[in-house]
């Protein structure tokens, strides 16, 4: 009884589930194969939505403790590619292996959900929805940063690595707090409108998903663009190892990197690929309306009496 009480609370209002039915995501049933792809990307997001919250902030808990492997992969490539022609390509591709982890494990990361869970929303912008997005980004989000302050704890005081890769550690979290908290919002906008559009890539990416993620996060470590998940590792490892103090966490780098992403991945990216389906999902429903309308005046007319 329970839980068919909590299901029923977490239940996202769309048309579909008044109507008892499922979204379509088929594309010859569709105006657009963009179209088809923003539905399924909806329905992924709305089973987010409906997650029960214990489960949400595990998953997310674990994304966390996973993005350390992007810190840990870029440091070790740092300290052994120093003089390989190269080399700064190479190590930023270290980047992506945190990504790689979360994504392919399906554990719940912050900037995905700014997109996925959000054209439920859009698409039905009830303040029981809106709730329901906001108790899953903060789920999401403190489980996350609960995670990476595990990994950067675990880094610092486990006996894991030696001295000249703890260094490259330093050196590579020190290079994001050289950047102002204006510098740090526009590389986060930057940042979420790539993550929003690997997102949008998964369903037409089929069995090269893992090149999708690759290859846009490498994107964004090669642009030193701010991620508030993994830079939250290298913050992190700054404050446990003394080099700077609590506050500096929250500003320049927590703010400006979270108001960003969210901005790029959701009232950029999100809003206007909403927008455009919206348009051809309000054209179809016309059609569909001026069809049935022609349909029953006809048979009107035939059932009439000469």
């Amino acid at each position: 009884m329970k839980n068919t009480q909590n299901d029923n609370e977490n239940q996202v209002e769309s048309d579909e589930s008044e109507q008892g039915e499922e979204i379509e995501v088929d594309e010859e049933a569709l105006p657009s194969r963009a179209a088809a792809v923003h539905e399924q990307i909806r329905q992924e997001g709305e089973k987010e939505l409906e997650r029960d919250a214990l489960a949400l902030l595990f998953s997310a808990i674990a994304a966390g403790l996973s993005m350390g492997a992007s810190l840990m992969a870029k440091g070790i490539f740092q300290v052994n590619l120093h003089d390989v022609p190269g080399g700064f390509l190479l190590e930023n591709l270290g980047y992506t292996f945190g990504f790689i982890i979360v994504i392919m494990a399906r554990q719940q990361l912050f900037t995905e959900n700014t997109v996925t869970a959000v054209l439920p929303v859009m698409h039905k912008p009830s303040g029981g929805n809106f709730l329901l997005l906001m108790r899953l980004w903060g789920l999401v989000l403190g489980g996350n940063l609960i995670g990476t302050a595990l990994a950067a704890l675990a880094f610092n005081h486990m006996p894991i690595f030696d001295d000249a890769v703890r260094d490259a550690f330093v050196n590579i979290s020190q290079k994001v707090m050289e950047n102002s908290p204006g510098e740090m919002f526009a590389n986060a906008v930057v940042s979420g409108w790539i993550i929003a559009t690997m997102v949008w890539m998964f369903p037409s990416a089929g069995a090269a998903k893992i090149w999708v993620i690759v290859l846009m996060t490498w994107l964004v470590a090669l642009g030193d663009l701010a991620h508030i998940v993994v830079g939250s590792v290298e913050i992190f490892y700054l404050v446990f190892n003394g080099d700077l103090p609590w506050q500096q966490f929250i500003w320049p780098f927590a703010l400006p990197t979270l108001a960003g992403n969210i901005i790029g991945g959701t009232f950029i990216f999100a809003l206007i690929s909403h927008a455009q389906i919206r348009n051809d999902m309000s054209n179809k429903a016309k059609a569909k309306a001026a069809a049935e309308a022609k349909r029953q005046q006809k048979k009107l007319a035939e059932n009439q009496p000469d």
